[in-house]
């Protein structure tokens, strides 16, 4: 799924693009805008290269941003059990290319409408549109969300019901600001605090002690 991101804004790199050229003939000074907007657009959707860490029971995170919340919360939607959270926010700074956290089958993928409220908001993650994923493998089952905010209004699913991926591989992005929220098992340990900085696919972010067999009934 490498080169991904790119094709995700080729309508708007096109429009920016041709706003360029049109105003470079007739409105000089504001071609520079444009300019500098189509570079800001390449730079949102870069994706780099990321080597997970060694260690199969270490949960990467899957998402770039700010850690903003390290909690526990009821996941009623799938696995129905009281779960621990890691929220990530992203800012339009932040890629946003989103990665797998643990080696695994994509058991579930489901969009859900809501709102575009600010992604910092707490209630983003129960109004916002948004789309959760659950990837089960041998090291545990985990559920990420992608949380659009109120200028992300587009979540791009790149992998579907079925795909075997790797820890650290690619599944989707979402367009500008918005926030990403890693939901683990409670025996989890925690690596990352509010406050902390993270890289998606690179940075550890929780340490599962021992294979679950949690995401079986999914299956079934």
């Amino acid at each position: 799924m490498e080169n991904r991101a790119l094709g995700e804004a080729k309508w708007i790199l096109a429009a920016i693009a041709a706003a360029w050229l049109l105003t470079v003939l007739v409105f000089p000074l504001l071609s520079i805008f444009f300019a500098l907007a189509l570079l800001f657009t390449l730079y949102f959707f870069r994706d780099p290269q990321r080597v997970p860490p060694s260690g199969d029971h270490l949960a990467v995170s899957p998402a770039d941003g700010l850690v903003t919340t390290v909690d526990e919360v009821e996941e009623e939607e799938f696995l129905k059990t009281r779960l621990r959270r890691v929220g990530i926010f992203l800012s339009v700074f932040d890629v946003h290319v989103n990665r797998v956290p643990l080696a695994g089958e994509v058991l579930h993928s489901e969009p859900k409408p809501g709102r575009f409220l600010d992604a910092r908001n707490p209630l983003c993650s129960l109004l916002n549109v948004s789309r959760s994923w659950v990837f089960s493998g041998a090291a545990g089952t985990v559920v990420v969300r992608q949380i659009t905010g109120a200028i992300a209004r587009r979540i791009c699913p790149w992998a579907v019901v079925g795909d075997k991926l790797s820890r650290g591989e690619r599944f989707g992005m979402i367009r500008f600001g918005s926030r990403t929220e890693l939901l683990l098992p409670l025996d989890a340990e925690i690596l990352v605090r509010p406050g902390d900085r993270v890289r998606g696919g690179e940075t550890p972010v929780a340490r599962l002690p021992e294979i679950a067999e949690a995401g079986q009934d999914l299956r079934d």
